[in-house]
């Protein structure tokens, strides 16, 4: 297995810990708890295929349905013992924006996106879960808060280009993209920074 399939797969079960994470503090059964980890995982990088006129992966690898059912076994299992640790719920919320946004801009330069396109499908892939698993738990998105939540995304996908244009190896190149868009977004909240709002 390719490091970027590996990524893609890493993230799908963060994401979902991530989204079953959000369905478990809301009180929500296990049922639904599964059901915001499946679409909260697939969410991004779905849409981001359907962009890029494909039919999502998960859909032909069972891989993909085997890392969901993963995450979420793990958020229900170990569910006191992750509430524990601080700030965990945006922990694993990083790690994933991290991991789908170099996978979105690979997957896109991969299929013959211009640079522009694939960091645009980049951000895409990976905020879009957050934005689904937000709205089903009745709450405003994180990119639409004074958050530096894309922005951090943005950074990590315009790395990924320039570095790949300088012809760093593409595992460097993911390891080092994907820690910029987790570090950018995980001292953001810890320091609460934001951008400034728009309007009085």
């Amino acid at each position: 297995m390719n490091i970027i399939y590996c990524i893609d797969l890493l993230g799908t079960m963060v994401f979902a810990i991530s989204g079953a994470m959000a369905a478990n503090r809301s009180g929500i059964d296990i049922f639904g708890a599964t059901f915001t980890g499946f679409v909260t995982a697939i969410g991004g990088g779905s849409l981001r295929d359907v962009f890029l006129n494909l039919r999502p992966i998960w859909v032909g690898d069972s891989n993909y349905l085997i890392a969901i059912l993963t995450g979420v076994i793990i958020s229900v299992v170990a569910n006191k013992q992750l509430y524990r640790l601080a700030r965990t719920l945006t922990f694993f919320d990083a790690l994933g924006i991290g991991f789908f946004c170099v996978v979105g801009v690979q997957k896109s330069l991969t299929y013959e996106s211009s640079q522009t396109a694939a960091v645009i499908l980049g951000v895409f892939s990976a905020v879009m879960g957050g934005v689904i698993r937000d709205t089903l738990m009745n709450e405003t998105p994180l990119i639409f808060r004074k958050e530096i939540y894309a922005t951090a995304c943005l950074s990590g996908a315009v790395m990924y280009v320039v570095l790949g244009t300088w012809g760093v190896d593409t595992a460097t190149n993911a390891f080092v993209s994907t820690l910029t868009v987790s570090a950018i977004r995980l001292v953001a909240v810890k320091y609460e920074l934001s951008l400034p709002g728009i309007g009085g």
